[in-house]
């Protein structure tokens, strides 16, 4: 018998949404892929570095599956579930958690690091991303872009203003990379199809990624949420749209003073 909308919603609210697994949307939601291959890409750099972090590194599951760590592998992390979660998943394979407040200074001293990458940073301090590279070195980082899974956004807050639908835009991000003193090598946006298949995975998605709808709770938009449930009824899923960037960003070499 299909479930009832107080079903979904009552498993949606229980589950626990610590760390930055979507493993329980398996069959629930879905979302494309960039095709870049953010995990892939920031193996292939750890395995050229000697000195690596992971800035905002969540429960640690995305650095943990990009393969062997450098000799000297760091992580910072804000929330504490997070950094509990992350120390027990990276400690044994070599990393050093950081508990962080996300607020400049970041916990290392000067050009510390050959390599450092990030992905969904919520926000990115670019000088001192730029303090803790070494010459030479590189940061890698996947970044939600603007507007996005704003289908969702919109159904419940209504039409954002231009500035906030124009927000996270890559070119900014080159914008403010550049003015810390790093080159941008690589900057790539792709716009990617998400579904929600019930309305369970959407109250779930909305807690998790708080930012979304700020302050969202299932009693403030019961209603909203109940016609919600009665689209993906009737059309089989409520389909939005992500977009994420991808930005690689260089330090300079030291140039030689002239003679």
């Amino acid at each position: 018998m299909e479930r009832s909308f107080e079903e979904w919603v009552a498993e949606a609210e229980a589950v626990s949404v610590a760390g930055w697994d979507f493993s329980w949307l398996d069959g629930r939601a879905t979302e494309q892929r960039p095709s870049w291959g953010y995990q892939r890409l920031m193996g292939e750099r750890l395995a050229r570095a000697s000195a690596a972090l992971d800035i905002q590194t969540g429960g640690g599951e995305v650095l943990a599956g990009a393969g062997a760590f450098p000799p000297v592998m760091a992580a910072t992390e804000s929330w504490p579930p997070n950094v509990a979660k992350a120390t027990a998943l990276l400690h044994p394979l070599g990393a050093v958690v950081v508990a962080d407040g996300d607020e400049p200074p970041l916990p290392f001293g000067d050009a510390a690091f050959d390599l450092v990458t990030s992905r969904h940073p919520v926000t990115v301090w670019w000088e001192e991303v730029a303090r803790v590279l070494r010459p030479g070195g590189v940061y890698l980082s996947q970044q939600v872009g603007p507007a996005s899974v704003f289908e969702l956004v919109e159904y419940f807050l209504g039409p954002q203003p231009e500035e906030v639908r124009s927000a996270r835009h890559p070119e900014d991000a080159r914008r403010r990379a550049e003015a810390a003193g790093l080159e941008v090598v690589d900057l790539r946006c792709e716009s990617l199809r998400t579904e929600f298949f019930d309305i369970g995975a959407v109250v779930y998605f909305l807690r998790k990624v708080v930012w979304m709808v700020p302050g969202f709770t299932v009693e403030q938009y019961r209603e909203r949420l109940r016609e919600l449930d009665l689209l993906i009824r009737r059309e089989g899923a409520f389909v939005a749209h992500t977009t994420r960037f991808l930005i690689e960003a260089r330090k300079p070499e030291e140039r030689e003073p002239a003679a």
